[in-house]
């Protein structure tokens, strides 16, 4: 845990580098995704998943317990939206290589941006099933916002302490999902759920599509 939580302190000092332009050359490292089609869905199917960590090696508390979640039918956008697309939408905000993730998106700015789309933001549960099924391309570039609010799964116990996740709980915060490109990948496993404002951009956060079918 102790590891982890300062391999988490090392991406917010990147996001307080950035904030100050003081990344070092080559960083972000947000690299183009020149495939699949940038319009390409992924249909998945209805059905239940087991969602969180299995009982077995760390997990945060709030990962955990491991419980079977059922949903409808859903299609999720093949990768995260470009700095091509964003321009289309939100000029001041894109910047980089027209074909990598836009980076620094509040989750108010990605909820928009999903509505003008026709589409909207995915649920973690959604985000996660198709993560585990290996459906999902560029995952680890940018966090991904998704709908869901920061609450424990169903039987969630606190550990080690109650003030890690818990005091957190509520309506206030929005789960992100998969990493970014300054997340050590120790701490970017499937299940892991980062949380934050939705007002704030200082993040290294994107956004990917949903919709129903």
């Amino acid at each position: 845990m102790v590891l982890r939580h300062e391999l988490q302190h090392s991406e917010t000092m990147r996001q307080t580098m950035a904030i100050a332009g003081l990344l070092p050359a080559g960083e972000p490292r947000l690299q183009a995704l020149v495939e699949p089609d940038p319009d390409e869905w992924i249909e998945v199917p209805a059905g239940s998943f087991e969602m969180g960590a299995d009982a077995d090696g760390f997990a945060y508390d709030n990962e955990r317990p491991r419980h079977t979640v059922e949903l409808p039918a859903f299609e999720i956008a093949c990768r995260p939206v470009t700095n091509a697309s964003w321009a289309q939408f939100n000029v001041s905000t894109a910047g980089g290589h027209p074909d990598a993730p836009v980076c620094h998106v509040s989750w108010f700015e990605a909820q928009e941006y999903a509505t003008a789309s026709g589409a909207r933001l995915p649920s973690e549960a959604e985000w996660e099933k198709a993560a585990r099924n290996g459906l999902l391309t560029g995952v680890g570039q940018v966090w991904e916002w998704t709908a869901s609010t920061f609450h424990g799964y169903p039987g969630f116990r606190a550990y080690p302490y109650r003030e890690y996740s818990e005091v957190f709980f509520g309506e206030d915060y929005r789960v992100l999902r998969g990493g970014s490109w300054a997340t050590h990948p120790r701490v970017a496993t499937p299940t892991f759920r980062n949380w934050d404002l939705p007002v704030r951009r200082q993040i290294f956060a994107g956004v990917r599509l949903a919709r129903d079918l």
